[in-house]
């Protein structure tokens, strides 16, 4: 087919896709499109070498993009079932969290209700065959491994799995099925009154999370509630606001959208929330974003909860997803969103697209990271919410309480351990020879976490082991990071005995967001002051 006849094809498959409430804009077709295409034309006729005229769309597409904004995007087909499998909540295959170590699959944990639990397959196993193929020594990578073990719903897959204490190896014919990739990662009761639930993406499958996990709050006797939206990068923009109805009564405005082609729309609450009452924090910081600043957003303007943190990341556009013919796909920005009291809190593109992914490097340079002082809004991004209380726009939600990252505590030692996987290696090899003797020891997370500790005989295993990886142990350094060494190894070690939610539930001991939203929760006169209902 002609070049020409395939920009044809792909202009009027877009026309024709536009959602409702969505209107294109004007454009000379002599100068655009039939311009463009001829260009292709004249590049497969006479260019000096053979080109893939395929390649050469993608990269332009990509290219006209980037021009556009940071955030409207091309997937390629092949790249776009990935991509949606966070957002969708679910992929198919059997079941497992895994870690590659030593050239061998080592399952970290099978997924509560999956395939693989089912059929009895443990933490520590190690799989060994797969199909009948050895894998173990053939120098895997995770993609690989994933390519081997998801399929579709109902096909089979057989594999051989090494279990300490077994002389031979046990042989299992899994079917692959539905597995869900949950977007709430920890949910449980910190304190008497007080509920800890953190959310990491805004999926398909959130809002059944959230539900259950309030409810199982609600059901051991939580009163307020703090919500970890720290590294929550979005999602959709639907769900954000279903999230947001759970805390507002009835009729408030969430947010709203607008674009050049999109029309203004209005999102407000309803009658459904759940937790309309009842004290409430919200944690961020520089990595949330989108669909976590409508939420904090909204919260923040209606004077329902409390902030706190470091300010957003500042991403206040909307995209939408639009299929090419070739089964790929555009998300294409069509709208900015601004929170109820009119904020746009997309920070500023400008420079371009170097310059607004370097943003972050930018903050810590600046002392922003760990200094409030140096963030500065002008007096046209001032907004009041009813409370009369001052909000900003133009770049993210700052926090109603200031949290700064202390730098002081990541010394080179730490990072040299955490970047080199020194701690994940460890705990697997520790845990693959105690694990017998701690789960008898500790038949619960709580008596774990109440009686555990990172003792001399530990550290000293450990730093020794660091030091045969190629990271050289540095005891001044070790002294200053010894809390968060200690506690990485405790939660790392929880997290494989039991559920990934124990690393969180430890790691709280010593997260200076966590401790100030506590603070800030048992301080009844610290609402009143921000004027907070």
């Amino acid at each position: 087919m002609k070049l020409k006849s395939l920009c044809i094809i792909f202009l009027s498959f877009i026309i024709v896709s536009f959602p409702e409430g969505v209107s294109g804009q004007k454009y000379n077709p002599k100068t655009t499109t039939q311009k463009f295409a001829s260009a292709l034309q004249i590049i497969n006729f006479a260019y000096v070498d053979t080109v893939s005229e395929e390649d050469l769309v993608e990269k332009a597409i990509i290219a006209t993009l980037r021009e556009l904004d940071p955030h409207s995007t091309y997937i390629s087909r092949d790249d776009l079932r990935r991509a949606n499998e966070p957002l969708t909540g679910n992929f198919e295959g059997i079941g497992i969290s895994f870690q590659i170590y030593k050239d061998t699959l080592l399952v970290i944990s099978p997924v509560p209700g999956g395939p693989s639990e089912k059929l009895g397959i443990l933490a520590g196993d190690k799989i060994i065959k797969i199909d009948g193929k050895n894998i173990a020594g053939k120098h895997l990578d995770n993609n690989e491994v994933m390519d081997k073990l998801r399929g579709d719903k109902g096909t089979t897959v057989d594999v051989s799995i090494y279990r300490k204490g077994r002389r031979n190896l046990i042989n299992y014919t899994i079917t692959r099925n539905k597995i869900p990739i949950n977007s709430i990662d920890a949910a449980f009761l910190s304190q008497p009154r007080i509920g800890y639930i953190k959310i990491n993406r805004f999926s398909r499958s959130t809002m059944d999370e959230f539900h259950k996990a309030l409810g199982d709050l609600k059901d051991v006797g939580m009163k307020d509630l703090i919500l970890d939206l720290r590294g929550n990068s979005g999602g959709y923009l639907d769900v954000a606001i279903d999230l947001v109805d759970e805390f507002l009564g009835y009729g408030k405005l969430v947010v709203y959208t607008q674009g050049v082609s999109s029309p203004k729309r209005k999102y407000k609450s309803t009658f459904r929330g759940e937790f309309e009452g009842g004290k409430l924090v919200v944690l961020i910081d520089e990595g949330s974003a989108s669909a976590s600043e409508i939420v904090a957003g909204a919260i923040q303007d209606w004077d329902r909860g409390v902030i706190i943190g470091r300010r957003s990341f500042g991403k206040g556009l909307v995209q939408r997803p639009y299929y090419l013919p070739d089964s790929s796909v555009i998300r294409l920005t069509i709208a900015r969103y601004y929170t109820p009291t009119g904020r746009c809190i997309q920070k500023p593109y400008t420079e371009g697209y170097d310059e607004y992914y370097d943003d972050l490097a930018i903050r810590l340079e600046s002392g922003e990271l760990t200094n409030p002082e140096s963030i500065n809004f002008p007096d046209s991004l001032k907004y009041y919410t009813p409370n009369d209380r001052v909000v900003y726009g133009g770049g993210g939600i700052m926090p109603d309480e200031f949290v700064p990252w202390d730098s002081t505590k990541y010394t080179d030692f730490y990072v040299d351990l955490l970047s080199k996987g020194i701690f994940n290696d460890f705990v697997l090899e520790y845990i693959d020879k105690e694990r017998k003797d701690l789960n008898k020891k500790y038949a619960s997370f709580q008596r774990f976490n109440q009686d555990f500790m990172i003792k001399e005989p530990i550290v000293d295993e450990f730093l020794l082991f660091s030091e045969a990886k190629g990271v050289k142990p540095d005891f001044d350094e070790y002294e200053i990071s010894k809390l968060l060494i200690h506690s990485q190894l405790k939660a790392l070690i929880a997290r494989n005995l039991f559920d990934f939610q124990s690393y969180f539930q430890v790691m709280t001991s010593i997260d200076d967001g966590f401790l100030k939203a506590l603070e800030v929760l048992e301080n009844n006169q610290y609402f009143a002051d921000l004027k907070i209902e």
